[in-house]
């Protein structure tokens, strides 16, 4: 079954499947699903999460383990199984097919992979999971339609604003959802219900913190050790969430790896930079950093990334901004001489 991210609560409003599967590059997405997935499943009694992150090595037997073990503390469980790169290999393949064909008794298991290309799509292991299970596309808004998206989000708190409005905040975020939805809950938070002034709404997304994500962002592209520093400093003491940050970095991350495959294939960078949605002043960064910076040492950014989000969620020991300022820090002096 497929379906869309926004038939995702009517869908759950009528049962827990045991098996989902989410694929796309879409963070704000990606959240969400996942957060109704889990919301649903701890409702149904699903009192106990486990999640896996498949990186070099895994040890696929973790899966098959898992369905043939009884949990201490529930009879019911959830099983995350995060696989960034999105290719499984051989033995990925045979273990993701068994669990199609047998899932996991008393389990919601989410499967979690990034936007797949034609050969991912059209694999024995990505179609027995589409068969056995419900996947939800994450796919990123086309920036035409992004003021109508963000007029539907600000609809859920009851706010309305006209189009030119809506268009200045689709400019402000450049395609990035995650940036919007802070964007609107800022205004939901601001300003009472009924139609927003224009004004306002503009001196309000203009007037923002002093540090925010993706300044860092921008900080680590451009290999400005100190200034990188400086904003990771500041976010923490103005009480920035570790999930938040990387939320903004995996962003970036996902948009240069992306541009990364298009240089490696002799791809025209600037179309590549456009469908990743960089405008702007962010393509010279881009470029910049695309000349210091390896797809290896971006892809093991990327999965670190996924390894803090367990420290930042009480899932492993780690101080999840120490861990964040080492990975930032260390991409900001890769190449520097």
């Amino acid at each position: 079954m497929r379906l869309q991210p926004q038939q995702l609560a009517q869908h759950l409003s009528q049962g827990l499947r045991p098996l989902y599967i989410l694929m796309g590059d879409e963070p704000l997405a990606q959240r969400e699903c996942l957060d109704a997935i889990r919301a649903a499943a701890r409702a149904a009694g699903h009192d106990e999460r486990s999640s896996l992150v498949v990186e070099r090595n895994f040890n696929w037997q973790q899966v098959a383990a898992f369905g043939q073990s009884i949990s201490l503390f529930a009879s019911r469980r959830i099983l995350e199984i995060a696989i960034p790169s999105g290719k499984p290999g051989t033995d990925g393949s045979k273990a993701l097919q068994a669990l199609a064909e047998h899932p996991a008794e008393d389990t919601v298991t989410i499967i979690i992979l990034p936007k797949l290309d034609k050969d991912g799509k059209n694999s024995a292991w990505y179609s027995a999971l589409e068969n056995a299970g419900v996947s939800l596309a994450l796919l990123e808004i086309d920036p035409a339609q992004l003021p109508q998206w963000i007029s539907t989000r600000l609809a859920l708190q009851q706010q309305q604003a006209d189009r030119e409005t809506l268009e200045f905040l689709a400019h402000q975020v450049e395609g990035n959802l995650l940036a919007a939805h802070q964007e609107i809950q800022k205004l939901g938070l601001l300003f009472p219900t009924g139609m927003l002034n224009a004004e306002s709404v503009r001196e309000a997304v203009l007037n923002v913190s002093r540090y925010d994500a993706f300044q860092l962002g921008e900080a680590v592209l451009a290999g400005d050790d100190e200034r990188t520093v400086r904003i990771l400093h500041g976010l923490r003491d103005e009480g920035a969430q570790p999930v938040a940050v990387m939320s903004a970095l995996g962003w970036g991350l996902r948009g240069l790896i992306k541009v990364k495959y298009a240089e490696s294939q002799g791809n025209n960078v600037t179309s590549a930079m456009q469908q990743a949605r960089i405008y702007g002043d962010r393509q010279n960064q881009v470029k910049r950093a695309l000349s210091r910076l390896s797809m290896r040492q971006l892809e093991a950014a990327l999965q670190k990334l996924a390894e803090i989000d367990k420290a930042a969620k009480g899932l492993m020991h780690n101080d999840a901004w120490l861990e964040i300022s080492r990975l930032c820090f260390g991409l900001a002096r890769i190449g520097r001489k």
